[in-house]
């Protein structure tokens, strides 16, 4: 009796796991074959660039009048030498202000990404969710972005069917 559960088990566990239909995408060539991804992505990179300048500029007035200070430290009374460190203290918030401002976890890099490229993600993932659902497609992988997919056959690649579904809309 007990090897008569099994065996159905097996027949039926197996017969399940044969059943399920699996695909997968490669999202960066996907987003790479998007104008419109190319020209959010530009955009946002140009901001970052300048951001960045920004900031390596206040690291090097800082770096600038910390170097000062070393040089000139043994020179100074006490006041001047209190209120020349204070001024350093005060660029150095300022600069790491501005850099937790612009790229920090709520900055205007994050805030900007989220206005121009998520819209294009979110249209991929529904063009890759209709190809899955006319397909009968029970799991989807994503092929990118430090995915733990180590190999796959090309024939479950359905990037071109989903970006043919995104030149349809």
């Amino acid at each position: 009796m007990k090897a008569l559960i099994l065996a159905l088990t097996l027949i039926f566990g197996t017969g399940f796991a044969y059943s399920q239909k699996y695909a997968y995408i490669d999202s960066d060539y996907i987003l790479s074959n998007l104008p419109e991804y190319t020209d959010a992505k530009a955009k946002l990179d140009k901001l970052a660039d300048r951001w960045t300048k920004d900031i390596e500029k206040r690291y090097e007035i800082l770096k600038q009048k910390k170097d000062n200070f070393a040089r000139e430290e043994v020179l100074l009374p006490s006041e001047e030498r209190k209120k020349r460190m204070e001024e350093i203290d005060k660029l150095e918030t300022e600069a790491m202000e501005m850099q937790k401002t612009r790229f920090g976890v709520t900055g205007d890099y994050f805030s900007k990404r989220q206005e121009l490229i998520k819209p294009i993600q979110d249209k991929v993932y529904d063009a890759m969710q209709t190809v899955a659902s006319k397909r009968n497609y029970s799991f989807v992988f994503d092929k990118a972005n430090q995915s733990n997919l180590i190999y796959a056959d090309d024939k479950y690649d359905i990037s071109e069917s989903v970006l043919k579904e995104l030149q349809k809309n």
